[in-house]
């Protein structure tokens, strides 16, 4: 079992989908925007909810732009910053090619000092920001830091590794199998598709095959 904050971190990897970087980008009404419902809800729904929410949005073609536009005013409207909404924002932007936007988003999303990051979250960041100043060096630089993140030990451990892979529960009575440590995955993609734009080195066709 894995606790709530990795299930958390996990959902930037597993969870997020984009449409085409190629697509033009639509306007809010030509996406189907319903904002005052859409604004009305709350973090769960509007953030967690995979056929609803920002994600139904995204899930458009043309429509990324648009979606992170609804994460942005979701965060203004009820005054608050959570890390994952603003993550999930600045990779929308990422797949949009707002790479300037993107970059100041991922650097808001680190986690600030003293604050525990047992799962290399900031090193993550840090190489999805290298990646799209296309700086192969820092890339590489951050894997091998990420690579080196140990997994939680002793009786108590949220996180259980055997032989790099740990079981993450999806809240639906199913598990999935998970390299350690987190993301670690999503680099390796951006690393063997680093001339591709973001939207595609994201995807799980330039990642390594789980076992």
């Amino acid at each position: 079992m894995i606790n709530r904050l990795l299930t958390a971190l996990f959902s930037c990897s597993l969870l997020v989908s984009f449409s085409s970087h190629a697509a033009q980008s639509l306007s809010s009404t030509e996406c189907g925007v319903d904002r005052a419902r859409l604004l009305a809800l709350d973090e769960q729904q509007f953030d967690q909810d995979m056929a609803g929410g920002w994600r139904a949005v995204a899930d458009k073609p043309g429509c990324n732009v648009a979606a992170a536009d609804l994460i942005r005013d979701w965060r203004r409207k009820h005054g608050v910053s959570p890390g994952l909404l603003i993550w999930h924002e600045a990779q929308l932007r990422a797949s949009s090619g707002q790479t300037p936007e993107a970059i100041a988003l991922m650097t808001q999303a680190r986690r600030g000092p003293g604050v525990p990051d047992k799962s290399g979250w900031n090193i993550y960041v840090d190489a999805s920001i290298a990646f799209l100043r296309k700086d192969m060096a820092a890339l590489q630089q951050q894997r091998a830091k990420l690579a080196a993140v140990a997994p939680p030990s002793g009786p108590n451990a949220p996180v259980i590794v055997v032989d790099g892979y740990f079981d993450v529960d999806m809240g639906n009575g199913e598990t999935m199998k998970m390299r350690w440590p987190p993301n670690i995955d999503v680099v390796d993609g951006l690393i063997a598709c680093f001339d591709k734009p973001y939207a595609e080195a994201y995807r799980s066709e330039c990642q390594p095959r789980r076992q």
